[in-house]
């Protein structure tokens, strides 16, 4: 998915001294503060000191009582826990950002990293599947992984058991990133403990998580869209027809990467998934020459050093301070949002395209919106009324 396809959300430039780091961090951990939130408020307000002001009266404007932002300590908890762990913060428009996450409506703002970064510059195929995989599943997964590595492509996953930590075991030397639901420090399954600290020397430990969270059910599809969104490619293997691993599929179609599957057995529960995405266009999978056959009109050519900073934000306004609006103008808005959306997830574009209003007074609105608690964001862009 390009720019032109959606709004973009992302900030012009990256903080460069590190109380502006400690100040993104703060917004990004307050209450109620989501990526696309986060980005929309730095977009408004021109800089992190001016959204972090505003936010409390934004969050008043908009029904939330006694507001408060992240705590100083909570932030400066989790940059000493980031020092124990070795981790590196890399924020959006740093150079080793990965480029690819651009293309998401929702990027992360910042991600957690242990290990090479360099990684993060080397295209990435993602290969996910089942976590009780058969035996031949996991040696696809190994096959495929190793080749993958020796045609000088990183592999991307989860580090859940099965086909994850079978792709990762097999990439170790040659690249493997692995993209945590929880902290960067935590490790689950704790079963893959040996298998992360391999990858966190060897290969690339990433998670947009706080340091020191454990993860919930609400964590794995955030997690999913990474890995999708650093890939240039998704490799489906065993994957049940309601899965995680198709909502990574998903995630893939949605950001304009290539989904591939291997075929199972028919009546194997566990290759129903793998079969709905041959059904449905998926370019099925026998071996690594196969995908590598399928991405090769997808590869860019090579960019220099000087090409590799974010794209501007041409949706950014330029003035730093927001428009002012009327009252009853803004609660009709509001109304007009709500109406529109429902328990079924609907696109923000497709929204936004719906709506009377112009993009720029939509944005404010939808922030308000989500911090009053009225919608939700979803992975992929997505809103969802509360």
């Amino acid at each position: 998915m390009t720019d032109s396809q959606h709004s973009s959300t992302h900030p012009q430039l990256p903080p460069t001294t590190e109380e502006e780091r400690f100040l993104w961090l703060r917004l990004l951990r307050s209450r109620r503060v989501g990526p696309t939130t986060f980005h929309r408020l730095i977009a408004e307000h021109g800089n992190v000191t001016e959204a972090l002001t505003a936010l409390p009266d934004i969050a008043q404007a908009a029904g939330v009582k006694d507001y408060q932002i992240c705590p100083e300590q909570i932030v400066a908890d989790e940059l000493n826990a980031a020092k124990l762990a070795g981790a590196t913060l890399i924020c959006s428009g740093d150079q080793n950002y990965p480029t690819s996450l651009y293309d998401l409506p929702d990027a992360p703002p910042i991600l957690w990293a242990v290990g090479r970064l360099e990684l993060l510059k080397t295209p990435s195929i993602a290969i996910v599947g089942a976590r009780n995989a058969s035996s031949l599943g996991t040696r696809m997964a190994r096959s495929i992984a190793a080749e993958l590595g020796t045609q000088a492509h990183v592999t991307v996953s989860g580090l859940a058991r099965g086909i994850d930590a079978a792709a990762h075991q097999a990439s170790l030397k040659t690249g493997t990133i692995a993209v945590f639901a929880g902290g960067v420090d935590v490790i689950y399954p704790t079963e893959n403990t040996s298998l992360a600290k391999e990858i966190a020397q060897n290969g690339l430990s990433l998670s947009e998580q706080p340091m020191g969270i454990h993860p919930q059910a609400r964590h794995f599809p955030s997690r999913n869209r990474i890995i999708s969104g650093l890939s240039k490619a998704v490799v489906v293997i065993e994957a049940a027809s309601k899965s995680g691993s198709l909502i990574t599929a998903k995630n893939a179609l949605d950001q304009g990467r290539d989904v591939l599957a291997v075929p199972g057995h028919p009546f194997d529960t566990r290759a129903s998934g793998c079969n709905i995405l041959i059904r449905d266009g998926a370019t099925l999978v026998r071996c690594a020459e196969d995908i590598l056959a399928a991405i090769a009109p997808l590869a860019p050519p090579q960019q220099s050093e000087l090409d590799l900073t974010p794209p501007r934000n041409s949706h950014a306004r330029s003035q730093a301070q927001p428009q002012n609006r009327n009252l009853q103008d803004t609660a009709k808005l509001h109304r007009q949002i709500l109406d529109r959306l429902g328990p079924s997830p609907l696109a923000e574009d497709q929204l936004i395209r719906d709506l009377p209003a112009a993009t720029h007074e939509i944005a404010p609105a939808l922030v308000d919106l989500e911090l009053e608690g009225k919608i939700q964001r979803r992975a992929g862009g997505l809103l969802t009324r509360s």
